[in-house]
């Protein structure tokens, strides 16, 4: 292997991580935001919850692209494509839940 693919593959894999942290912290952050306002019995809980899930499952989307750049086989591409297509089926519909909830909010205004 060429020094370059190999430096290529840990700074993918470094990167992977690091997007996959991010991704699950801002998960567990608004988790935890999301059962705070659950508490406080604020309106606002689910869109906040939402975002937060939305926003999260953006960084994981972006670290499984990123792993199809260091991917050797067929079967190892067919994991990931199913993997993306879950996670940007999710991240569609909780963008589409934030939507109808803001329609929701400015109906009520």
């Amino acid at each position: 292997m060429d020094i370059l693919e190999v430096f290529r593959d840990h700074l993918v894999e470094i990167s992977i991580l690091i997007f996959e942290f991010i991704g699950v912290g801002i998960i567990i952050v608004s988790g935890i935001h999301g059962f705070y306002l659950y508490l406080k019995k604020s309106p606002d809980t689910k869109l906040a919850l939402a975002k937060g899930l939305a926003m999260g499952l953006e960084f994981k989307l972006g670290s499984e692209i990123l792993r199809t750049v260091i991917l050797r086989s067929w079967q190892e591409i067919g994991i990931v494509a199913g993997i993306i297509v879950l996670r940007a089926a999710l991240t569609f519909l909780i963008h589409w839940e934030i939507r109808q909830e803001m329609k929701e909010k400015r109906g009520q205004e």
